[in-house]
């Protein structure tokens, strides 16, 4: 999930604090506002995960996909760990550890994260044997102990093991001729005790659970047996001649995040490769641990590991449940959401005369408002690509590049677009969180194949979703533009909500070539017709228009603010929205993940309401609405209100220019907030509270999709 973008330090090397993805200093007492208006970040973020937590325990959701939530749940604290958890280590070691907006220490905070972290692993692992793993045995899925297996399913499992597990394992035992291993960050391994029955010694040993097999064998028909289990049971092999005492699973995680120095631009690639090397070695911030594992081993891997007792968790097995994924891909349709596949926008499909269709054609008549995945992102955004790459009159294509799936049709497109003459421009962002290495691929592919590729500005991630094609037409050039939400792959784009723009729009696309300009060239344009850029001028250009809210409220006009986004951290907005409603403005905020303000609070925020949605697709777009005194304007973009992306990121939102969409998203973004809307509410104390209504938004998207596929047809 892209919530999740977090980050981290090295313990060893004191940093400014700059390099750190963590707010600025903030002193509450400048504002007569009250000091404790701020709900702490990392709180709020473990909050997120525990809603998602709740997921994974509605009943009223098929099975697996339950399962899914589990394995979601774990995938999300594990990425909390390399990277939160890492950078408040770091940010204590380094001797910046200010207080943050929320008046806690990094101390204070870490100690709470911590707890609560144990609190909500904890409550996973018996969830996950009291409920999921029961449930999945009565609908014909058993997940078994070696003990469970009878003897024909344990000769079937050992005959596999041997001919495809037993030839990747690496034993490794400790010894003064063997040091303490080197432990992967997120590896599940085996640590075991032997004793040589010849001279009685005792040993230890590790083994690594090779992370290239999948995790859950199948013994038989339905029946599914973890792969340490099955090298546990037959230890002898590894280790001939001795006696195994004891075998223990355990599980490390390790800083993983990146620092970059980058005072030269065209250095940067190599860099970061480098740094890529660096993360495999991080210093560990969490160890996971059977509850079973004998006292002298654990002490052995707290001393080896150097970590701290206080991030050491004890957990019912079995350990990383990430790979519950592989249960949750079990061809089970009946314990699954129904098969949903997305057909192509109506007033694209108006245009399909042809196979495929003509999006340039489609675009001339009007502007396209996509709502992804409920709008098919292939037969909408990658096809605008690809006729991009295709037509002969198209002259040149420019597109940002943050995230994409590693079978890319875009980067395919490109690729072709180059080869066959066009001028093409890629900003690439190889700096984004995890997919810096693939980003890195895609950045050789496209300058071998004569792509300008670029890596954005010094000192800032590129993480405007933009796409700009111009193309040759009889009267004139003419350009057509994409600016999205959500980032340019095709994979997500079926599991992420997101909107899209495309549209022939003049003064969109000047600004489009203005802002490609100055993140490929050295332009200075900083004025835009129809965006909001990051980091010059989009906090500005949002308080403008809260302060304008508020002044339209005071004179009698309509006023409302609403809005909707993975987080809201950033303390001026905040303050400003506490202003807007201390003013008497109603403020909606559909919030996915992080949120720093605090609703309902008397005389400060009681026109706040803050609404958090989460179910079968990522909630991921970023919408801006304003009344505007009658006149709602609304604007959609790649920008969260943190400090990242407003003074460390190039963000853009655009105004939507069509009056029929802006209404479309106003609409959507109040039934989102409605009491008859299933959602989270959140309260003045940080305290989220499931509120079950008769609309699941999600679903009731999907129906409308549905109906208009089948009038279409």
């Amino acid at each position: 999930m892209d919530t999740h973008e977090l980050d981290v330090v090295d313990q060893e090397a004191p940093a400014s604090p700059d390099s750190f993805d963590v707010d600025p200093p903030f002193d509450s007492s400048t504002s007569p506002l009250p000091a404790d208006r701020f709900l702490d970040r990392e709180l709020s973020w473990l909050a997120f995960n525990e809603r998602v937590f709740e997921l994974a325990q509605n009943d009223t959701l098929p099975l697996l996909e339950r399962v899914r939530f589990m394995a979601i749940f774990a995938s999300n604290l594990d990425e909390f760990f390399m990277v939160r958890i890492a950078g408040l280590k770091r940010r204590i070691a380094a001797g910046v550890a200010m207080p943050s907006a929320s008046g806690l220490n990094p101390r204070d905070v870490l100690a709470r994260s911590l707890a609560k972290s144990q609190s909500l692993m904890v409550r996973h692992g018996e969830y996950l044997n009291e409920k999921i793993i029961p449930e999945l045995a009565v609908a014909g899925i058993e997940l078994l102990h070696w003990a469970d297996l009878d003897t024909e399913e344990k000769k079937s499992i050992s005959d596999i093991y041997r001919n495809r597990v037993f030839p990747v394992l690496t034993p490794l035992a400790v010894d003064p001729a063997h040091p303490f291993p080197y432990i992967s960050g997120l590896s599940l391994n085996l640590a075991l005790t032997m004793r040589n029955p010849e001279t009685g010694k005792e040993h230890f040993a590790r083994v690594k659970v090779p992370p290239i097999i999948n995790r859950w064998m199948a013994a038989s028909n339905g029946r599914y047996i973890p792969l340490e289990e099955v090298i546990a049971a037959q230890l002898d092999l590894l280790f001939p001649g001795m006696d195994v005492i004891a075998h223990h699973a355990f599980r490390v995680t390790r800083n993983e995040d990146l620092e970059v120095e980058e005072d030269d631009a065209e250095n940067l690639l190599k860099a970061l490769e480098q740094e890529l090397l660096r993360r495999r070695f991080g210093p560990p911030v969490r160890l996971e641990v059977e509850p079973t594992m004998d006292p002298e081993v654990l002490e052995l891997l707290v001393s080896e590991l150097g970590i701290k007792t206080d991030q050491v968790f004890h957990l019912q097995g079995p350990l990383d449940a990430t790979s519950l994924n592989e249960i949750a891909d079990l061809d089970r349709p009946e314990l699954k959401n129904e098969s949903f596949v997305p057909g192509t926008h109506t007033h694209i499909a108006e245009v399909e005369t042809s196979s495929p269709a003509d999006i340039f054609g489609a675009l001339r008549k009007r502007d396209v408002l996509l709502h992804h995945p409920y709008d098919s992102f292939a037969t909408s955004v990658q096809r605008f690509i690809e006729q991009a790459a295709a037509d002969p009159h198209v002259l040149a294509i420019k597109q940002t590049l943050y995230r994409t799936s590693g079978d890319s049709p875009i980067i395919d497109s490109l690729v072709d677009a180059a080869r066959a003459g066009k001028q093409v421009l890629v900003l690439v962002e190889i700096k984004a969180r995890f997919d810096e290495q693939a980003n890195i691929r895609w950045a050789r592919k496209l300058e071998r194949a004569g792509c300008h590729v670029v890596y954005g500005l010094v000192g800032l991630k590129t993480h405007c979703k933009l796409a700009l094609v111009v193309r040759d037409e009889p009267d004139g050039l003419r350009r057509y533009a994409h600016i999205g939400t959500g980032n340019y792959n095709p994979k997500t784009a079926r599991l992420y909500e997101d909107f899209g723009l495309l549209t022939a729009n003049h003064d969109i696309a000047k600004d489009l070539t203005d802002l490609f300009n100055n993140l490929s060239g050295h332009a200075q344009q900083m004025q835009y017709r129809r965006l909001m850029v990051a980091p010059a001028g989009l906090r500005v250009g949002l308080l403008e228009r809260i302060d304008r809210e508020i002044e339209h409220h005071q004179s009698g006009r309509e006023a409302r603010i609403r809005f909707k986004l993975n987080s809201l951290v950033d303390e001026a907005i905040i303050d400003r929205l506490y202003s807007a409603s201390m003013a008497g403005v109603p403020v909606d905020l559909i919030i996915r993940g992080i949120c720093g303000l605090r609703p309902g609070v008397p005389g400060l925020s009681e026109n706040i309401r803050v609404r958090s949605i989460l179910g079968r697709f990522l909630e991921h777009s970023r919408v801006f609405w304003f009344a505007n005194g009658g006149e709602a304007e609304t604007w959609i973009g790649s920008a969260d209100l943190m400090h990242r992306n407003l003074d460390r990121r190039v963000e853009a939102l655009v105004r939507i220019p069509s009056e029929a969409h802006t209404a479309e998203l106003g609409a959507l973004l109040a039934k989102e907030v409605d009491d008859s809307t299933t959602s989270w509410h959140l309260e003045g104390n940080g305290e989220w509270t499931h509120h079950e209504g008769e609309i699941d938004i999600q679903q009731s998207l999907i129906n409308r999709a549905k109906a208009r596929r089948a009038r279409i047809v």
